[in-house]
């Protein structure tokens, strides 16, 4: 592997030759291996179009390396150099080759009052190809460049570069070493290396080079290492850094599972079985110290483990059937079909069975939870299957739990054993042997995941894949856009007439069009951006079509052009990417014509600039509930401001959602979507209070996002009839927690009611139970976070209409829907559009009475302050009211003191309201969603389908309704209006009474004013409006009656 850096060109730099010029050359720095380019002479806008290469070393220590990139000028005659500028950019932006993208960087001093200016053009990408070597290797400035052949230098006059490798690293782990640099023309041998997607911070410990300009040409010597790490590990000492942060309860609490309230009443009320409920389960990697069995199957003390400290313990038998060998064939056929039957108790499991192989390789696992085991001895048994009759037995292995030893991760996994079969009575010894592993564990155990389990015994065929956990990754996506520019020489099928052109554009199934051209012409122009989104990899193509509209229902194709994706450029920017001409291939002329030479020597063509956005973060969400705000381009990333981890305990109290043999039953699963990873939890099968005890970790990088987690029953478990329709998962319920309401270092357990509106009303489905941590890397880059829009700039240099948002919207949604769909088990299309929210645009009259009262609640604030001082201004309270007119004339003496007085009054409200603040995250609330005091037939409306497919009674009598609540908005709408159209007539004459009067107050107020202070006129202004009743009338103010009499346009309506 090579990391290239291609250096394209730089523009504006600092003059430093004395005579308004520089002749500049760059030099690279990766890892304390050096290059540069060549000089360009007298330039200070140089070209070189030059890659440099460099070895990715196998250390751990690349997560704290930057790429440093130096300008200088070089000095002649005299032998030297002049600083111009340098970059520093971190390993997060290092992409694999075919995703490298032209971007410019800033240049920066060095030092505080040095100067420069200018920015450089570069592509960072990692490339296992080998690359032209366009580069110099580094050389001292004063002698000339270096042969091609270095000399080697042995090795003990080499430095050493590995000062800061990690203590778990042992010294004979690590190979000697020779200086790096980068690689030069004779090297023959290819470096690869593990690259980290972790952003490094630019501290001054990087600039240290650790090599000696005399041995500057030395070569890394090294096995070429084939993997390409890109998953960042986090170690618990990472996030778990709080000293003292102890999960658990407080002295004299009662202790509680999590399937018990903290508080629990005999018969708690509605309001309290749909609120958050606090729970204390036992968290930790904590074994017990005494088991069911004795000797070295349990640990006899504590022990910690670095995952899954969020969940509760569960403990697994595990068996692992790797292979056989020397099995006894068949008497008949001289051959068998070997399986293998794991049977602990009334449990059994039974691995695969091979046709006509003595030695057969299985390497399936087997997991037993330890709560459901009732044996002490665990067998396993070799069988021959036949195709009639029972199937032949070939020997077995019995085990006794009691010798079986305990595994905890990271511990290495337990090495497998030969066992010599015996047979039936173990009076002795048959033929054949099985290498088998078996270890007590938990579910942290790598094996578990894709272990067969004991409770899904009856599940069988796809049903196998479909309950096992799983992570997803998002497809990565782009907006591409088309910009429709103008088209020559098109010729329409009936040449008496000039054609009204417009083009289709279709990218997979969305397909957008341009307007048709104003006026009839061969070379129409339309200037028109077509937005439109595709998913790596890009399996579509771009299919552009020329139309000619010959009748407003009828469109002649008069030309063709089908371009794929990937030959288009990727822009970071809003720099505008270069435009092509694309020839047009004739519609309907195929490959059936005599002759197509005299065709071709003619064509129509059509100018276009079409580009794959990278700097707009592609909405597949609804923006209230985002999870994610990075642009499509990992260069343009921040480094992450924290860890989430999020440990899913269990549910209780689920309802059933299906009948089995005459019987209620739910098969329940957990899905919790942030960013662009998802996750699905194991089917804990026919239980209502399932267990699950998974725990997930995702980086955050914005804490104003929310982390969105569906609970669902499990419809696809293999039992489906033939031919029988397509069964949907039922949704059991949502929970959505926004990070920015957690504090950091907190471990947050509770109880979240999952909530369900059906055309019925609102049902509670049962409780979810999470545990949730927060833990911030960073005070300073939260800040920083804090300060800077929510979204990409290029959503706001060149933003999208509303209308554009919603329908790219639901075509991102649409495509992570189907990819997700292929995955093995796939996440279903109607479970990723209900954790997406896909009908949250449609109408609904429950959502628009709670938006409405939501407006309501903020204004009420302002209501209430505008009636607490008319109440001052009647002297209804008159020690409030002598109180206020002193601390009026106070602010009146003293003006300077409004403002920090303002701002002390939100301070102590502010630490005032601290005392109340949420103890757990906000959850849906059923009295704001207006769920409870909703009409049937309302509900009813909102589940309807789009288009309507109710009786033609019930449309009608809700549409009456739609406009009797259209009509009241228009009212107030039109009052509104009233109000400034009024306003706008004082000085447009359209009363001339009215008009004059104003405009000689006016000339009245600012003849006063110009003489009067200030101070005295807001004075009487204000003892004039805190007057006392007795001065006050009970009629309208003369200002009031003067602007109610103002006309406005209400006249001219029809």
């Amino acid at each position: 592997m090579k990391l290239v850096v291609e250096v394209v060109d730089a523009c504006d730099l600092m003059p430093k030759d004395g005579e308004g010029s520089a002749s500049p050359y760059v030099e690279v720095d990766f890892g304390n291996q050096l290059s540069r380019t060549t000089t360009v002479p007298k330039n200070l806008n140089p070209i070189w179009n030059q890659k440099l290469l460099f070895n990715l070393e196998e250390a751990r220590n690349y997560l704290h390396q930057t790429i440093e990139v130096s300008v200088h000028h070089q000095r002649k005659p005299n032998p030297g150099r002049n600083f111009l500028g340098r970059v520093r950019i971190p390993c997060s932006y290092i992409v694999k080759k075919g995703d490298e993208v032209y971007q410019r960087f800033q240049l920066d001093s060095k030092w505080l009052f040095s100067f420069v200016k200018g920015e450089i053009g570069l592509k960072i990408y990692i490339s296992s190809e080998s690359e032209p070597k366009s580069y110099f290797p580094i050389s001292p400035p004063q002698t000339p460049p270096a042969p091609s052949s270095p000399p080697d230098v042995p090795v003990s006059e080499t430095p050493s570069l590995i000062s800061d490798k990690p203590d778990s690293i042992s010294n004979p782990q690590i190979p000697s070493l020779r200086t790096p640099v980068a690689e030069t023309e004779s090297s023959g041998t290819e470096n690869t290396a593990v690259i980290s997607t972790e952003a490094t911070s630019n501290t001054e410990g990087t600039e240290s080079y650790h090599t000696d300009r005399t041995k500057e040409l030395e070569e890394v010597i090294q096995e070429p290492v084939e993997v390409i790490k890109t998953i960042k590990e986090i170690h618990r000492h990472q996030v778990f850094s709080t000293p003292g942060l102890v999960v658990g309860s407080k002295p004299g609490r009662i202790q509680l599972t999590m399937h018990h309230q903290a508080n629990p009443q005999a018969h708690p009320s509605p309001d309290d079985d749909y609120e958050v409920k606090d729970t204390s389960p036992q968290l930790g990697d904590q074994w017990p110290s005494g088991g069911a069995y004795g000797g070295r199957g349990w640990i006899s003390s504590e022990r910690y483990t670095s995952t899954y400290d969020l969940v509760e313990q569960m403990f697994y038998l595990y068996v692992r059937v790797v292979k056989a060998k020397d099995l006894p064939p068949n008497s008949i056929t001289a051959t068998c079909d070997p399986y293998v039957e794991v049977k602990l108790g009334n449990y059994k499991g039974r691995t695969k069975h091979f046709e006509k192989k003595l030695n057969p390789e299985w390497n399936q696992v087997f997991a037993f939870s330890k709560d459901r085991i009732q044996s002490s001895v665990l067998e396993v048994f070799v069988k021959d299957k036949e195709m009639v009759g029972r199937d032949e037995y070939l020997g077995k292995v019995i085990l006794d739990l009691n010798e079986v030893p305990t595994r905890v991760p990271p511990d290495s996994p337990l090495a497998p054993q030969w066992y010599r079969l015996e047979d039936r009575h173990r009076e002795g010894k048959v033929r054949g042997d099985i290498m088998l592993a078996v270890w007590l564990g938990t579910q942290a155990d790598e094996a578990f995941p894709e272990a067969w389990h004991s409770d899904a015994a009856f599940v069988h065929g796809e049903g196998v894949f479909n309950i096992r956990s799983k992570v997803y990754v998002s497809p990565k996506l782009w907006y591409l856009r088309v910009n429709v520019i103008e088209a020559q020489d098109i010729l329409p099928n009936d040449r008496s007439r000039l054609p009204d052109v417009s083009v289709k554009v279709q990218v997979g199934s969305q397909i957008l069009r341009t307007g048709i051209c104003p006026t009839p012409t061969a070379n129409p122009m339309w200037n028109e951006d077509l937005v439109f989104v595709v998913a790596e990899p890009f399996e579509e193509q771009l299919v552009l079509t020329v139309e000619d509209q010959v009748h407003p229902s009828k469109d002649d194709v008069l030309g063709r052009l089908s371009l794929p994706l990937s030959t288009f450029d990727k822009r970071l920017d809003h720099r505008p990417v270069h435009s092509r001409w694309f020839n047009l291939e004739k519609f309907g002329f195929g490959a059936l014509e005599a002759d197509r030479r005299k065709e071709l020597k003619f064509s129509s063509r059509v100018h276009l600039r079409v580009c794959l956005e990278g700097g707009y973060h592609v909405l597949d969400e609804s923006t209230m509930y985002i999870s994610d705000q990075q642009p499509t381009a990992k260069q343009l990333w921040k480094p992450p401001v924290g860890i989430l981890e999020v440990g899913i305990l269990g549910a209780q109290g689920l309802l059933p959602m299906k009948m089995k043999d005459g019987r209620g039953c739910t098969d329940a699963y957990t899905v919790a979507k942030y960013g662009q990873k998802w996750i699905r939890t194991r089917t804990i099968l026919d239980t209502f209070s399932p267990k699950w005890n998974e725990q997930y970790t995702w980086e955050v990088y914005d804490p104003c996002t929310v982390i969105t987690m569906g609970v669902f029953d499990n419809c696809h478990l293999g039992s489906q009839r033939p031919g029988a329709s397509a069964t949907r998962d039922s949704r059991i319920g949502k929970v959505r927690i926004r990070l920015s309401t957690l504090e950091s270092h907190r471990v947050y357990t509770h109880s979240y009611p999952l909530l369900v509106l059906h055309p019925s009303g609102v049902k509670k489905m049962g409780e979810l139970q999470l545990a949730v941590r927060f833990t911030s890397l960073s005070l300073a880059n939260m800040i920083y976070i804090y300060q800077h829009p929510l979204l990409p700039k290029m959503h706001y240099l060149h933003p999208f209409t509303v209308n554009q948002v919603e329908n790219l919207r639901y075509q991102a949604m649409s495509i992570v829907a189907v990819r997700l769909g292929r995955a093995e088990p796939p996440l279903r299309k109607e479970v990723v559009e209900y954790m997406l929210d896909v009908d949250s645009h449609m109408w609904s009259m429950r959502r628009s009475k709670a938006n409405f009262f939501r407006v309501m609640s903020l204004l009420s604030g302002i209501i209430s302050i505008n009636g607490w001082f008319r109440g001052v201004c009647h002297w209804r309270n008159p020690i409030t009211s002598v109180l206020v007119h002193i601390l009026f004339l106070i602010l009146i003496w003293y003006p300077e003191l409004i403002l920090p007085t303002v701002f002390l009054y939100l301070f102590l409200i502010g630490l005032w309201n601290y005392r109340f603040r949420p103890r757990h995250p906000p959850h849906m609330d059923t009295k704001l969603s207006w769920a409870e005091a909703v009409h049937p037939d309302e509900l009813d409306e909102e589940f309807d389908t789009f288009p309507t497919s109710r009786p033609h009674d019930a449309i009608r009598m809700r549409y009456d309704r739609l406009r009797s609540v259209a009509g009241r908005i228009q009212t107030v709408v039109g009052d509104i209006a009233t109000q400034g159209e009024r306003f706008q007539s004082l000085l447009v004459w359209r009363d001339p009474r009215a008009t004059s009067l104003f405009i000689v107050f006016c000339l009245c107020a600012a003849v006063v004013l110009y003489g009067t202070p200030f101070r005295v006129v807001t004075l009487v202004a204000g003892l004039y409006m805190l007057r006392h009743p007795r001065f006050r009338s009970k009629l309208p103010s003369v200002p009031s009656n003067f602007f109610k009499r103002l006309p406005a346009r209400t006249d001219s309506l029809l």
